[in-house]
């Protein structure tokens, strides 16, 4: 779907926290590819920003849940014996497998060796201030981003350890969802769409594209037994407002 701006829409609390992970990840890996000290503190305030939420979230708890019930739902369905390839299924819950074991070889609460490390505390007491962690405030710092950027993205890498598991766990685990099920043409009439969820189904996320071009974007709202998916006019000068027109888009309920 290259031709179409993706609009996600998690179902529960545990897939928005994934979702806010992998965004974080994949700014850390832009950051970090480049060499420049602005590159560098870019990628420290994303770092930051990941430890913050693995301080609040037992991450690791959270992939392992996921992946027991991720696993469950591949056993029910090795037990059909028609329409599954086995071969792939199996393949599946070995990944599955090896993601649980990794993680339950790194226990404890992700963030705190992080937190521990006295020079990124003091980075991070001092980020949050407006226009701080200057040279005037943290020297130490500024050394730091004055050396090689080999040394800088060694210890980028050293910070990052810790969530090198779960970062694994949340790629697959979104990967799966997002696999789970095949886009479906729709169209919502006068802007607006509503669609009801069989409530007995474990919905995770909804998926809304729409083709690259169209002049609005999707605005969507609801729970795992109801949806609704608004089509905005954007106008940078006023508040958006709902299209009066028919809006051609795909639909995709992800169910594992």
């Amino acid at each position: 779907m290259r031709d179409v701006i993706l609009y996600e829409f998690p179902l529960n609390e545990r897939i928005r926290l994934f979702i806010r992970l992998e965004q974080l990840f994949h700014q850390l890996d832009h950051f970090m590819k480049g060499s420049s000290v602005w590159d560098c503190r870019a990628a420290v305030a994303q770092l930051i920003e990941l430890v913050s939420i693995s301080t609040r979230s037992d991450l690791r708890s959270e992939a392992m849940q996921e992946i027991d019930r991720q696993t469950s739902t591949l056993n029910r369905m090795t037990r059909l014996q028609s329409g599954v390839d086995h071969r792939m299924l199996n393949q599946a819950i070995e990944r599955l497998e090896t993601l649980n074991r990794d993680l339950f070889a790194h226990p404890g609460k992700l963030g705190i060796s992080v937190m521990e490390d006295e020079f990124f505390k003091s980075v991070v007491q001092r980020a949050g201030m407006p226009g701080g962690a200057l040279s005037f405030d943290l020297p130490s710092y500024h050394q730091w981003l004055e050396a090689e950027p080999l040394v800088r993205h060694a210890q980028l890498l050293e910070w990052l350890q810790p969530f090198v598991p779960v970062r694994a766990s949340i790629d697959t685990l979104l990967n799966f969802i997002r696999t789970s099920a095949i886009p479906v043409k729709e169209e919502s009439v006068a802007g607006f769409y509503q669609k009801t969820l069989d409530h007995a189904m474990p919905y995770q996320l909804l998926r809304v594209g729409v083709p690259v071009g169209q002049p609005f974007f999707a605005e969507i709202s609801g729970g795992k037994h109801r949806f609704t998916v608004r089509f905005m006019d954007r106008d940078m000068n006023q508040r958006p407002i709902q299209t009066g027109e028919n809006v051609p888009f795909y639909l995709t309920c992800c169910l594992f």
